[in-house]
């Protein structure tokens, strides 16, 4: 009958009960399961968000993380908003609830079967067109500065029908390249991992286009990759704006760590005012407000702590993430670790190697976790000494 699909709350992706999460930090579960789209969509032609400043609507849609977040007039660098799965509800805070703080209006387009990279954007074809004017596409599973403003400028400036960022790589042979113009970003063609070096810019996962991309587009499962773009290419409209600063794929959970070191850095360069410093914080520590820390604890390089975190006495945690609601209990040691929504870590406890907590998972007392992989609502009794999904 094929493995059962369950939606997880910890990765926001869905989950495979055959094998291991098959969405954002996992691969497909079994033989005719599909992996969802990892791409939203939005389009902002005004408003303005209070908080950093760029305009627009929100428009949401696919079955698992196509977004973006800013519109075309919109200054600075921004971050986008949250992207929500096909259940909102299931979000700790449905994103239709930030519309009044953000000064923006959100709409979802639901993706009720896997559409590939470009057929999600058929799907909300209603909502991307109107008003005519060019819209944001993002990949959910990147992390870097965004900029928006920028891009905008860019796309207006060479009139083609699209623009997408473009980073560069140290090992090219590892992904498909772009060739491009140097002196306008014209795109020439597509390279999938060159034996002899043409380039070293990979798609960066951020595009802008213009409304007429989407008479290019069915609704049918269709690959803006390799479908759209190549086309776009040979008609000369579609252009290539290199991204300055930091960028990282984070979709799996090593990866995750590496983007929020990145992401760290970046703070400490441009906003060091963000971070977290006081006695026994290390380095790059970015913690919630809300959030307690006890005494005697070494927290860092590379740690960020989420609203209502609860840090007792005692606790070393360095390069991870805690996020809301959870609690570490003292004497605990803590090292490449991802810590689910209200999880609670027992007292001399030691997880390491990309340990993986769902949402409110338990860890009892004493106990070591190399690697483990829990899902949500877990309670884990015994140590885990070699990585594993415990599900």
């Amino acid at each position: 009958a094929g493995p059962s699909r369950w939606w997880s709350s910890a990765t926001r992706r869905c989950c495979c009960t055959s094998w291991r999460p098959c969405g954002r930090w996992g691969r497909r579960g079994g033989a005719g399961h599909p992996r969802p789209s990892r791409r939203r969509l939005t389009r902002a032609p005004a408003g303005r968000c209070q908080p950093c400043g760029a305009g627009g609507e929100l428009h949401v849609g696919g079955a698992g993380g196509r977004h973006a977040g800013a519109g075309a007039a919109g200054k600075g660098r921004v971050s986008p908003p949250v992207a929500p799965p096909p259940h909102p509800a299931r979000l700790p805070h449905p994103p239709l609830t930030l519309c009044p703080q953000l000064g923006i209006r959100i709409s979802l387009s639901h993706e009720k079967e896997p559409l590939g990279t470009a057929g999600p954007l058929a799907l909300a074809r209603d909502l991307l067109a109107e008003g005519g004017e060019p819209f944001f596409v993002l990949n959910s599973d990147v992390i870097c500065e965004f900029p928006f403003a920028a891009l905008a400028r860019f796309h207006r400036q060479h009139g083609g029908e699209g623009s997408l960022v473009v980073t560069r790589v140290e090992e090219p042979a590892k992904y498909g390249v772009v060739v491009s113009e140097a002196d306008t970003g014209r795109i020439c063609r597509f390279v999938e991992k060159p034996r002899v070096f043409v380039s070293n810019k990979i798609n960066a996962g951020l595009y802008i286009f213009n409304p007429g991309i989407l008479q290019r587009i069915q609704l049918r499962p269709t690959s803006i990759e390799k479908e759209i773009f190549p086309a776009m290419a040979q008609e000369g409209q579609l252009y290539a704006m290199e991204l300055q600063g930091f960028w990282m794929d984070i979709g799996q959970p090593k990866d995750f760590l590496t983007g929020m070191c990145m992401y760290l850095q970046a703070l400490r360069a441009q906003h060091p005012e963000k971070l977290h410093s006081g006695p026994g914080v290390v380095g790059n520590v970015l913690v919630d407000p809300s959030a307690k820390i006890g005494a005697n604890c070494v927290i860092g390089p590379n740690v960020t702590i989420g609203a209502g975190v609860v840090v007792e006495d005692g606790v070393r945690i360095k390069r991870c993430t805690v996020l809301k609601g959870a609690r570490i209990r003292s004497h605990s040691w803590l090292e490449s670790c991802i810590v689910g929504w209200s999880c609670s870590v027992g007292q001399w406890v030691r997880m390491e190697n990309v340990t993986v907590l769902g949402e409110d998972v338990i860890v009892n007392d004493e106990l070591y976790l190399n690697g483990a992989n829990v899902l949500p609502h877990k309670s884990i009794a015994e140590s885990v000494p070699e990585p594993r999904i415990i599900m």
